[in-house]
């Protein structure tokens, strides 16, 4: 048991946390004569330490997630949510989420081709729900900061979070709130043509290619505002507003979290920041939430779809939600961390 424990800690310090490569910066400018205790070198190597990390780790993901989506194309994806009913396909839907891309706004197009192909609108928002909150970018990437126990329990409550929204929406009838032009355009079931495992070695690296040129700016943006926090803010100034001290933290952080406009990999320096300064880890999850699910882009975009009303009712349930896991992640922290 021992033995499986020290791989496991190898495995998650040196493999996804990367941990010699923070030691690696800080000799490196230790021997260019540099002071790494002072806050401007201490920001230099937060930011080249955590933008070289999340940028192996981002191009591995899309990598590994693109081969994996090559086999799911909509057209399958489609048929695979049409035999199943009832939460059964809300469920199917909320884990189908997690092999698709990475942030809402990319979502949104596939949402609208669900709906557009007859699938149920409650069955469609698990869809759209899960697929920026949980991903397996974002179950590596918090295996890397926060361990295994945080990012599995974090992927369960995201799925029940997608699983309860979808259905609600379906209980409470809210097919009519669908924009026409998105219930009558129909889709045209092409069968997608079998691929060869070399085209989708090269779909993959496409994929990759793109999907790294679109949020690598989200990243420096993020791991730059990370080493301001993890620098620069004191860490009294943290955990009074974002600690235990502060019983509204939670919703603080989610409407601080859903203006903004990042996707997971932009968002987590922040969270990490946040929660090695103080914040309490519901807090800094609730946050990363928000920033991926609700960004005001993405409900523009999702506005065009839907009417008002089920736009209301989406952001109502993605926030309760997202306060209710911040709360219950803040109340168990002691036996997860």
């Amino acid at each position: 048991m021992q033995i499986l424990k020290a791989i496991w800690d190898f495995f998650q310090d040196q493999i996804l946390a990367m941990k010699w490569l923070n030691s690696v910066i800080g000799s490196g400018l230790s021997a260019l004569g540099l002071d790494i205790n002072n806050r401007w070198v201490g920001s230099i190597q937060f930011f080249a330490y955590d933008v070289i990390k999340i940028t192996i780790l981002l191009c591995f993901l899309i990598f590994l997630i693109s081969y994996i989506q090559s086999y799911f194309p909509p057209e399958r994806s489609k048929r695979i949510l049409g035999r199943f009913h009832g939460i059964g396909a809300n469920s199917v839907a909320a884990l189908l989420g997690t092999v698709t891309p990475f942030c809402s706004c990319s979502s949104i197009p596939l949402f609208i081709g669900f709906t557009s192909a007859g699938l149920p609108v409650g069955v469609t928002f698990s869809f759209l729900i899960s697929s920026p909150m949980v991903d397996l970018g974002s179950l590596l990437l918090l295996m890397s900061i926060f361990g295994a126990k945080v990012a599995i329990i974090y992927v369960i409550f995201g799925l029940i979070v997608a699983v309860i929204g979808g259905t609600l929406i379906e209980k409470m009838g809210m097919e009519k709130y669908v924009e026409s032009f998105i219930l009558t355009a129909g889709s045209v079931d092409i069968e997608s043509p079998d691929l060869t495992k070399k085209d989708r070695l090269i779909y993959a690296k496409e994929q990759m290619l793109s999907t790294f040129k679109k949020v690598f700016p989200y990243i420096l943006v993020g791991v730059g505002i990370g080493a301001i926090i993890h620098n620069w803010i004191p860490e009294e100034w943290v955990a009074s507003v974002l600690g235990t001290h502060n019983p509204f933290g939670v919703i603080l952080a989610t409407l601080i979290g859903v203006p903004m406009y990042a996707d997971i990999f932009g968002a987590i320096p922040i969270a990490e920041a946040l929660f090695y300064k103080g914040a309490q880890l519901g807090t800094v999850l609730s946050f990363m939430i928000a920033v991926t699910t609700l960004s005001l882009p993405s409900m523009i975009m999702l506005r065009k779809a839907v009417k008002p009303k089920l736009l209301a009712v989406f952001i109502a349930i993605c926030t309760i939600g997202i306060i209710v896991v911040g709360y219950l992640f803040n109340a168990f922290q002691a036996l997860i961390i």
